[in-house]
């Protein structure tokens, strides 16, 4: 895989920001009430990481040491501000919605966090699909808790009513909306349950890959089930023992 694929990769599922590193947790919680805020807020935040780390790239030579981390802000923080300014002139809605969540970005740890840790130690376009990828992971889990709120707490997936609602006034039957998912509490619930499954399934994956690490190895068998119990080049060269016993 190439470097750029290998960090899109990287973002998205095997160091994915909300499901993996557990980072950016206070928007991830707060603004994940529907779809379209968690992917505003997801894309926004892409946005920044993009633009900040291809700039810090380029002055990665030119930064003191010293005052890195006050430059990686300022930087950051000029981003942002154009952004929020974008957002509130052409859509007003979600900058509406997102609020306060805007200018959070700033000290989003996720971006200050990919600047210290990748973009100020490698060039301009391995940095650019770095953040190209951790803000697309970052979109996509934003995303995936916003879609599970909001179809169980109104059943709607971006503002799209997908459940007929009950109406016992017009003795209509239908869904009846759990509406504590669309409270802080659904937040917690739905990101743990998330969580628990992406891990389920990274666990499993792992647990194949290790059998077949170990089909290939030795005489080509599943070390776990053989019986062969003579067979120790399978673990270890005996003939490192051997050699000790003869020098003893």
């Amino acid at each position: 895989m190439n470097k750029a694929g290998e960090r899109l990769f990287n973002g998205l599922i095997k160091e994915n920001p909300t499901f993996v590193l557990m980072l950016g947790m206070c928007p991830t919680l707060a603004v994940t009430t529907s779809a379209i805020n968690g992917c505003g807020m997801g894309l926004t935040t892409t946005a920044v990481l993009v633009m900040s780390n291809m700039i810090i790239a380029l002055l990665r030579n030119i930064i003191p040491d010293k005052v890195r981390i006050p430059a990686f802000i300022v930087i950051i923080a000029s981003f942002v501000t154009v952004l929020e300014l974008l957002l509130e002139g052409f859509l007003p809605s979600l900058y509406d919605a997102l609020g306060l969540y805007i200018p959070l970005i700033v000290v989003n740890c996720i971006i200050l966090g990919r600047a210290e840790a990748y973009a100020s130690k490698n060039p301009v376009i391995p940095s650019l699909f770095d953040g190209l990828g951790m803000g697309l992971g970052f979109t996509l889990g934003l995303t995936c808790i916003g879609m599970v709120r909001e179809f169980i707490g109104a059943g709607q997936i971006f503002g799209f009513q997908i459940l007929p609602l009950a109406d016992a006034a017009k003795g209509v039957t239908g869904y009846t909306p759990v509406s504590i998912f669309v409270l802080a509490p659904g937040a917690f619930f739905v990101l743990a349950c998330l969580t628990a499954l992406q891990n389920k399934v990274r666990i499993k994956a792992a647990a194949k890959g290790n059998v077949e690490s170990a089909k290939k190895l030795s005489c080509g068998t599943d070390c776990a089930t053989c019986g062969n119990t003579g067979c120790g080049g399978k673990f270890y060269d005996t003939s490192i023992n051997d050699d000790k016993k003869k020098e003893e």
